[in-house]
This record gives C-alpha cells, structure tokens and sequence, in this order.
C-alpha cells in the first residue's frame, strides 16, 4: 500500500532478450565459531572451519555441479566438513557426513563457485536437500559458535540442525535440511528514504528493503530497457553490511510497466516471466521476496488471465508468480504481501486466498504491511494476528508505522504493538515503513521517528527495546 515518491537513477543499461543463462551457483554466507560473526563471501573464514572447504571427503548426490552451503563449526558442513559439491540432480544422503570433514580450517572463503580451503570438522550432516544450487546461509555465530549451521545447497547436507535460519523457527516454512537464505532471527528493518539509503540507516536497522526502486515500472519503464541503478544501490549495501535484503515486489496490480497492458497474452507470460528471471539472475542472494502484493479486490495485474487466471483453485495466477519465483530464486523466502489483514473486514478475504494457495508448496510466508493500526485495540489486534497464524505460515510484519503526531501517544502505540509482534513467536522479521519524519509514505505523515536530527521517544524507547 505505497505510491510511488521519489524517482530513482535513470542510468540505464539495454537487456536483449536471451534464454535463460546457465545459473551460476553462489556459496553461502559462512558461519562462524568461537563467537565470530558470520562471513561474507570471499572473507576470511573463522579460526575452525568456518569457511566453506573445498577438500571435503565426498560428493553430495549425483550428477551435476554446484558448491553445497557450507555448515558452521563442527556442525557438520554439506558433505561433511569439507563442503562437497552439490549434486544439481542429486537427492541422496548429501555426501557422508561425520568425521573426515579435514581439518580446522583457516583458510580464505573463495568467491563465485571456488570454496574455501579446508573446512572445520565434520560432526553430524544434515538431512539431504532438495536438489540444486548453494544456500547462503547467515549462522547466528556470535554467541559463541551456533551448531545450527547453514541449509545445504539443494543436493547437499545440512547441517547440524539442517534448519534455513540460524537457530531461527524459520525452517518450519522450509523443507528442513534445504537451503536457506541470510535471514537473521527476528531482524527489525526500514526502507530506502527518498531513494536513497541514510547514512546512519546500518545505526539503527539491521535488514533493507527499496520503497519504490524495486517496482517493476520503476525498473523498465521502456520495453528491453532495464534501469537496474536503484535496486543495485540497495542491493550492494546489504551485501556490504551483511544484512539481509528484501525485494519489494514482483508482481502487483499498480506500479506496472504501462506498455504491458497492450501486448498478447503469451507476450505477457513471456514478460513477467523474463522480469522475475532478470531480477532473480541479477540479485542472487536476495534473501526475502514480496512475490505478490496486494492480490483482488485490492489490486489486479492487468496480466492476470495471462499467468494462469483463476484457475481450478481460484487463484492459480499467485501460484504461477510464486511458482517462476521458486524457480528462479530457489533460496529466497517468498511471500504473499497485502494490507487490512490485521484490522478490517476484508482480512478474512486474504486468509482465504493464503488457504487456496498454500498447498502448492511454493509460498513460505505471510507479509502484513500494518499501516493504519494506530487506533487498533490491542485485545482486537491480538484476535486478528491469531486468526493469521492459523493459516500455518510464518508472518512478516511488512510496513509497520504508527502515524501519531503526538510524541507521547505514538511510543504508546509502539510500545504496545511492537512488543505484541516481537513476542509473537511465529513473526519472523518487522520491516517498519521509513523512519525520517517528512519523508514517509504520504498517507502516514506523522510515523517519522526522527525529527530534525532528532530521535522521536518512540523511536529511543524501540531502540532501548532493541538494545541498539
């Protein structure tokens, strides 16, 4: 529920159209023991094994390439702590786990599809992947060397608890032992302001997610020409930071290329496919995917029939978008975005379509934007968020703001619903909806935290809550 504000770079590059490319498989975020914190890719891994080892005692599955997501520690690394290669097709055991993962390992976690050399010590592997391409998993390694390690590459072994997030519930929304992207436990994160991200934004927020830059008319507003500037921005300070990074959003009934309207059906299919394909190629280790936002009565793609219409379960156009996602970000959370489903009627509308959806398999989570709570009973909000959790996915609180001019009443209100989200174990992550008072979401023009250079009391009382 946002419109378009600001405008993002017009540097521009022209895309042909291709066949999809050979995927290239990325190693994973690496975690740490003995209290570091996890590794990027291609940094120097932690003093026991925590890079991924290249010289691990066996291959996971069969056939095919691909570096498996490496483990922490003595967690058991995919294949063992040596890492392994990842069967693209393999589905077995994942290589022998165990003991003959080599020896503690030192060495400098390689870039693109080069592991590390040598990985820690092998303890006890996973359950197998599905098969494919390497996790990026981010272990919550610093408090003292979790064992919860990465997910495996699909065809790969997890490890030790084969979970998609480090130590994280997270997993229950994923196959256990597949891979899983850098999400932490619980993040609290913002978006871009104005286009751009603040200087002080790694301060206070520990995931991003582009307002605008990451709509698909802002990105090729002219038919085969990508402007891919803003989202690179957002992207590539994620990586740096090492937080996670939300894509906002793939397919959306506003904020549309216009020219898709005038073209064939099968040309449609064909574009919003290519989109979703560019995207997932161009940001591979995008860790969080709004894969549709705001389904009927809200907004409709005027492309809907094009990607499967209705369909025999009344919405098979979600399950195609959710199911090219899966495709083409195989280690993404993708997520089923809209508002009004904590407060208002039409709640009951988006639990029904989640319910017709879910069995396909290919939606991992719930996104709730929260915007407009601010007069919400804390009794009716709480009734609503249980009627959610029964759909039996995990929830992202997706644009939390509390527009309150008043100071005082604006930390009330944050004090009572954001402990109510942090509280509530199956919320997974809060995304609050821009911080810098001015520059919010014009229908929330009170839900700035920091007014003139100056924090707001809601927003000192949620970082003392946060420790940050």
């Amino acid at each position: 529920m946002n419109f378009p504000k600001d405008s993002v770079s017009t540097s521009q590059t022209s895309v042909f159209r291709r066949a999809p490319s050979t995927l290239i498989f990325f190693l994973s975020m690496w975690a740490g023991s003995n209290g570091t914190v996890a590794c990027a890719p291609g940094e120097t891994g932690g003093p026991d094994g925590s890079a991924a080892g290249a010289s691990g005692s066996s291959s996971a599955g069969s056939g095919g390439s691909g570096m498996a997501g490496s483990g922490g520690h003595d967690a058991g690394s995919a294949g063992g702590g040596g890492g392994g290669m990842a069967g693209r097709g393999g589905n077995g055991a994942g290589g022998t786990a165990g003991s003959s993962g080599g020896t503690a390992g030192t060495g400098t976690a390689g870039s693109g599809n080069t592991a590390g050399a040598d990985g820690g010590p092998g303890g006890s592997g996973g359950a197998a992947g599905r098969a494919g391409d390497a996790s990026i998993q981010d272990s919550g390694a610093a408090d003292g060397g979790q064992d919860s390690a990465g997910g495996a590459g699909r065809g790969g072994a997890g490890g030790n608890d084969g979970a998609a997030d480090a130590g994280d519930a997270d997993a229950t929304a994923r196959d256990a032992g597949t891979d899983g992207p850098s999400v932490r436990p619980k993040f609290v994160g913002n978006i871009t302001t104005s286009g751009a991200v603040r200087s002080d934004f790694i301060r206070y927020w520990d995931q991003i997610t582009p307002e605008n830059e990451g709509k698909w008319g802002s990105v090729e507003a002219t038919r085969g020409t990508m402007n891919w500037a803003g989202l690179d921005a957002v992207y590539n300070y994620a990586q740096q930071q090492g937080i996670p990074f939300k894509q906002h959003t793939l397919v959306w009934g506003s904020q549309q290329p216009s020219w898709i309207s005038s073209l064939s059906p099968s040309e449609q299919a064909a574009e919003v496919e290519e989109w979703i394909r560019l995207f997932c190629e161009r940001y591979p280790n995008v860790a969080l995917i709004d894969v549709v936002n705001e389904p009927p009565p809200h907004t409709t793609p005027p492309y809907m029939n094009a990607i499967g219409g209705a369909g025999s379960t009344g919405y098979d156009w979600i399950i195609w978008s959710f199911q090219k996602a899966r495709q083409y970000c195989p280690r993404a959370i993708l997520i089923l975005n809209d508002y009004n489903i904590l407060r208002w009627a039409d709640a009951d509308n988006f639990i029904t379509i989640a319910n017709a959806v879910k069995g396909s398999g290919y939606i991992d989570a719930l996104g709730s934007q929260s915007h407009g709570q601010e007069t919400q009973t804390l009794s009716d909000l709480q009734t609503r968020l249980n009627n959610l959790i029964a759909v039996g996915l995990p929830i992202y609180i997706s644009e939390y703001d509390v527009s309150i001019q008043d100071d005082a009443q604006q930390q009330m209100i944050m004090e009572q619903q954001f402990t109510l989200f942090w509280n509530t174990p199956q919320i997974k992550g809060i995304t609050l909806w821009g911080y810098v008072y001015g520059s919010t979401w014009s229908q929330a023009p009170y839900s700035g935290l920091i007014r003139n250079d100056t924090p707001r009391p809601a927003m000192t009382w949620l970082m003392n809550f946060l420790g940050r």
